[in-house]
Parts: structure tokens; C-alpha cells; sequence
């Protein structure tokens, strides 16, 4: 069975590491971006089977890219777990209206963000 691919975009380096290691723990392979407009590339290019995305981005917002493949039937099939500091209900409900699937708030707790992507990849 080949690996899911995990497309994980966040600006804070350190962050984008450690979760890369632990998604690679466990069985996962890993395809990282730190802009909106390097997420989206990739995203198109790279086949990945679900996307992590931080909102606050350098270039363009996690808000846009997550609406971009949503609206896109090529790509709206690929669950899209919104990963942010922004925790405001507005902010919870401008997630859902660009279609995200998930969304998980920083500070996180790593088991939460592991359950969320095995639920969302069939797995749970």
C-alpha cells in the first residue's frame, strides 16, 4: 500500500519540522510549503491526499488557497485541515464557508491533529 501524501504549509520553520517529523513517524509522506503562493503549487502539482494549512501565510492567506482547490474540480476532493492561532468563531466560520474539512487550533495537541487526518483519510 503506498503512503499518503500529506501537503503541510505553515510559515514558522521549526513548526513545519517538527510536525514533518512526526507525520513521517508515522508512515506518512510528507510535502512541505511556507507561502500561500508555494501551497498552491504544490497542492496542484505535488498530488497530495490532504492538505495541512496555516491561515496566516506569507504572499496569499490560507482562506484563499483553501477556496482556490475548493472551487476547483480537479482538487476539491482533497480535505483540508485548517492549522491556525486564530481561534475567533468568525474565523471558525470563514473556514468552513471556503470549505475546509477540519479545523485545529495552536496550540494543538498532536494526537487531535493525528485523529483528524486518519478520520479524514479513511483510516479511523
Amino acid at each position: 500500500m503506498t503512503k499518503k501524501k500529506i501537503l503541510l504549509v505553515d510559515d514558522e520553520t521549526q513548526l513545519v519540522e517538527l510536525i514533518k517529523m512526526r507525520l513521517t513517524r508515522e508512515d506518512y509522506d510528507v510535502l512541505t510549503a511556507y507561502d500561500g503562493e508555494e501551497a498552491l503549487q504544490k497542492a496542484r502539482h505535488g498530488n497530495p491526499d490532504l492538505i495541512i494549512l496555516d491561515i496566516m501565510l506569507p504572499k496569499m492567506d490560507g482562506y484563499m488557497i483553501c477556496s482556490l482547490l475548493k472551487r476547483d474540480r480537479r482538487f476539491y476532493k482533497i480535505p483540508v485541515i485548517l492549522f491556525t492561532a486564530r481561534s475567533q468563531e468568525e474565523d471558525i466560520k470563514l473556514g468552513k464557508k471556503v470549505g475546509a474539512d477540519a479545523y485545529i487550533t495552536k496550540p494543538y495537541e498532536a494526537q487531535v491533529l493525528l485523529d483528524k487526518i486518519s478520520e479524514l483519510l479513511g483510516k479511523g
